[in-house]
């Protein structure tokens, strides 16, 4: 899984994230939903909320995330796609 996640595989992030926040170890988990987030994970991005709303992760570093996941969500898109 992790040779995934480092392969860039956002779901792979989310995976070890959950993993490493069961066992406790809050900074690890929130890297890898930050980075999943920035890929455009949705799930990521919603488990970083929880996060934020708990007071584990920043408002500059949630803003930033949230910017991130829209940009990869917008270069995922195209007007082939739109059209369809």
């Amino acid at each position: 899984m992790e040779e995934a996640a480092i392969g860039g595989h956002s779901s792979a992030r989310y995976n070890l994230a959950c993993f490493e926040e069961r066992n406790g170890r809050f900074d690890r988990a929130l890297k890898h939903l930050i980075i999943a987030a920035n890929m455009g994970h949705d799930a990521s991005l919603e488990s970083l909320k929880k996060f934020y709303r708990m007071g584990l992760v920043g408002k500059e570093d949630f803003a930033a995330t949230l910017r991130g996941h829209q940009a990869a969500v917008d270069a995922t898109k195209s007007p082939q796609r739109e059209a369809g």
